[in-house]
């Protein structure tokens, strides 16, 4: 299944013990791979055969499940993405430079900022950014933002919440804890004690 970008809570509870083996992709990664607008994808499980048909779903599952390894099971994905990857799907590399400047910034840099004189292609930037990446500047900037923060929350880099809202330059404690919150659902000092939490855990804490 594909997971599409997340802008609310999503809860995922394993029942019983669970293998798992999962792609991330860059936000402009997976729209070279399906001529489907990423907006319609988001906030929701979508199965693979809803987007590359039964027969190739089937069969990719089929390989993934019969590797022994997890390297086997990296050969038998990139070898699927190469076949599926199309030249007329490609990335707008203003969404590229736009989207490269909000991780280098962790999500601080202001849209006007990044475009400098060039605020007259924003509406095109905007659209552009809900069909290849499903989120608009705004929306991927927040949650940019707040995968900075999870690292900082994950890796117990402090134990200060106000510290953690002044290294990711959000106005204030408040607005710190709002935007966190939008997200998951509950406030950052509630975050580690969560048990539902866990697969956070696995995805921005540091080995």
């Amino acid at each position: 299944m594909l997971l599409g970008q997340i802008t609310e809570q999503f809860y995922i509870e394993p029942s019983g013990y669970v293998n798992t083996f999962a792609v991330r992709f860059y936000p402009y990664g997976f729209a070279n791979f399906i001529d489907i607008p990423l907006n319609e994808l988001g906030n929701k499980e979508t199965p693979l055969r809803k987007l590359f048909g039964d027969k190739v779903s089937e069969q990719l599952s089929q390989e993934v499940i019969q590797a022994k390894t997890t390297n086997e099971r990296i050969i038998v994905i990139e070898g699927f993405l190469f076949n599926s990857l199309c030249d007329k799907k490609t990335i707008d590399n203003i969404v590229k430079y736009t989207i490269d400047t909000m991780y280098l910034s962790k999500g601080s840099k202001s849209l006007n900022a990044i475009l400098k004189d060039d605020l007259t292609k924003r509406r095109q930037l905007e659209r552009n950014f809900l069909k290849q990446i499903g989120l608009s500047p705004k929306q991927l900037s927040k949650v940019i933002r707040l995968q900075a923060t999870l690292q900082m929350l994950l890796n117990h880099t402090t134990e200060s919440l106000t510290e953690i809202a002044y290294e990711n330059e959000y106005y204030d404690q408040a607005h710190f804890v709002k935007d966190f919150k939008e997200f998951t659902g509950i406030r950052p000092k509630d975050f580690l004690k969560d048990e539902k939490m866990a697969l956070s855990s696995l995805l921005y804490k540091k080995s």
